[in-house]
């Protein structure tokens, strides 16, 4: 018997709103986190376009030592161990004493696609100068993958699995799920599960050599991020973090912990870059079946689905994704969910998309509400072919949700879907 797993805890950086009021108020109200940057236009940058958190040095202080920030430049640790400890927080948990043991029923997967590429920048000059004893004690911290789960570990006291994932975009999914997991198995009593992303030209310039970024709306930053729009001509890079303390049902109850939805379950596949799928596309075949063992393993069918929050990201694929939602809910018309897209506020944050997502996915089940899409006034017309407009909100809607769903597809060809219900 799987033990059943509940959320208690909430935390998100986005590029649109830092902590889950602003964060809230930005989805009901539709804001656009996406601006301009002059360092991208000095650059030569195509896209000049970005979704950064709007976070203060004060805030960032509150949550590390003067030691820590010193000679700190790793983006992703910070707006991970911000919004890992927020989610802490949330649920009501407290850190492990310094003189006390580790908690060993609480873990972490916190998962990123890069860490530190700027700390590295910094480390590759002090190296070609010959000052390699200059680089500093945070230089291996900061720039290791697991950095921030690390940095979370200690923070916490975690003493259960304490690890990093990467799968590109679909990383904060698959942490969500490697998390439930552990727990469902009876591993663990406690996991906080998350990923999160750097900012900046380091990340971003191989996305814009690829062409895959929009070059269009340069100078209206708030259009330009325009899932299933047929003028849709490219995704806007964005950053930040989202993360989730995951807890079994019984603990949760037992200390009287706000639930915000029960993990259901879910799946992860690879296409195998096969087919249709490369290491930038995805194979349909295998996005279909990810999204129907996820709906299998949850114990749901297609026609218990009220709302998909998509992965759809403002490219030639998004048409693609709609299609293989019709095949594997076997839904299509009047009868196909409510779908939106954060990317339409937030850009596209990357390996912290699916965390990020998730979080508003699960806010949206809380509140009983629908984010509206944005910039996808003129839908694509293979879009409305298969489903109905009214499906696809542009507007606030307010509307009682029981089940949902959230799946990202990630560059390699792999696949996570995740299943959530209200408690």
């Amino acid at each position: 018997m799987r033990k059943r797993v509940v959320i208690t805890g909430l935390g998100v950086v986005s590029p649109n709103g830092v902590g889950v009021p602003a964060f809230t108020e930005a989805l009901k109200n539709g804001t656009s986190g996406v601006k301009h940057y002059p360092e991208l236009e000095a650059l030569n940058f195509s896209c000049q376009l970005g979704g950064i958190p709007p976070l203060s040095e004060e805030k960032i202080a509150a949550y590390f030592s003067s030691l820590q920030l010193k000679n700190f430049q790793s983006s992703g640790i910070c707006y991970g161990v911000i919004a890992g400890m927020d989610a802490l927080q949330d649920a009501g948990l407290d850190i492990a004493g310094k003189t006390d043991g580790a908690l060993t029923q609480f873990g972490i997967v916190f998962g990123t696609g890069t860490s530190g590429v700027e700390k590295f920048r910094e480390a590759i000059y002090k190296l070609d100068d010959g000052l390699v004893r200059r680089l500093g004690s945070t230089t291996v911290a900061q720039t290791m993958a697991s950095g921030v789960s690390a940095y979370l570990g200690g923070m916490i006291g975690a003493g259960n699995i304490v690890t990093t994932n990467s799968s590109a975009c679909a990383t904060g999914t698959e942490a969500i799920l490697m998390g439930y997991e552990r727990i469902a198995a009876g591993k663990a009593t406690q996991m906080l599960c998350g990923s999160t992303c750097d900012h900046g030209p380091y990340v971003w310039g191989g996305f814009d050599a690829m062409k895959v970024t929009t070059y269009k709306h340069n100078h209206e930053p708030h259009r330009a991020s325009r899932p299933m729009s047929a003028s849709a001509s490219g995704f806007v890079p964005g950053s930040g973090a989202g993360a989730f303390l995951l807890e079994s049902l019984d603990s949760a109850r037992e200390r009287g912990a706000t639930i915000y939805a029960e993990v259901l379950g879910g799946a992860v596949n690879s296409g195998g870059q096969r087919l249709e799928g490369s290491m930038t596309a995805p194979n349909s075949e295998a996005v279909q079946q990810c999204i129907e063992m996820a709906l299998c393993d949850a114990g749901v069918t297609g026609a218990d689905i009220d709302y998909i929050n998509g992965h759809l990201t403002a490219t030639v694929k998004d048409p693609v994704e709609i299609e293989n939602w019709c095949a594997a809910l076997k839904r299509s018309g009047t009868d196909f969910p409510y779908i939106n897209s954060l990317k339409s506020m937030v850009g596209h944050c990357l390996a912290a998309s699916g965390a990020v997502e998730s979080v508003a996915a699960v806010l949206q089940l809380y509140h009983n509400f629908i984010a509206p899409n944005l910039n996808c006034e003129d839908l694509h017309p293979e879009i409305t072919r298969r489903i109905d407009t009214e499906c696809i909100p542009q507007q606030y809607l307010e509307t009682p949700l029981k089940t949902i769903v959230k799946a990202s597809f990630g560059f390699g060809d792999v696949n996570a879907c995740v299943i959530f219900r209200k408690n």
